[in-house]
């Protein structure tokens, strides 16, 4: 067999292993999602905020996509220095659909004043975010436990 035939089958043989060890899993990718999400509101992106969120997003305050989108321009049109704290408590995945648990603290200025505009030094806003997988991408469908005035 020449090196070439050698080398090559190898490569099929070991890619497989390779892809699977290399590949993130479902829980690291939602938590990429989480990290990116949280760097973007920081940033004040609001097209990187709302890559993270599903078209059909809809929750129990019935918010939708459109409008969230919205209400992210004027809270970036009032508020400066947006700071997001967030320790994620649980991400349960079932087949398409993961649920995570959240805790979040978020400080953030408005004109001279700078405080908390969600949870606070010692207790933290619980929240939960429903996601869904489109193709290989998990977004935010729903959520709860925050409530926003835009």
């Amino acid at each position: 067999m020449s090196k070439k035939t050698i080398i090559s089958l190898a490569l099929l043989v070991l890619s497989p292993l390779i892809i699977y060890f290399l590949w993130p899993s479902d829980e690291n990718r939602i938590k990429k999602l989480f990290s990116e999400g949280a760097k973007a509101l920081e940033q004040e992106k609001i097209d990187d905020v709302m890559s993270k969120v599903s078209f059909n997003y809809t929750d129990d305050q019935g918010l939708a996509y459109l409008y969230i989108k919205k209400g992210m321009e004027n809270v970036f049109q009032k508020m400066s220095g947006i700071k997001i704290e967030y320790a994620i408590k649980n991400i349960t995945i079932k087949d398409a659909t993961a649920n995570a648990d959240l805790e979040i603290r978020v400080i953030a200025s408005y004109g001279q004043d700078t405080g908390y505009v969600a949870g606070d030094a010692a207790k933290p806003v619980h929240m939960k975010f429903f996601l869904e997988k489109e193709r290989a991408t998990w977004l935010v469908s729903k959520t709860e436990g925050l409530h926003f005035a835009f």
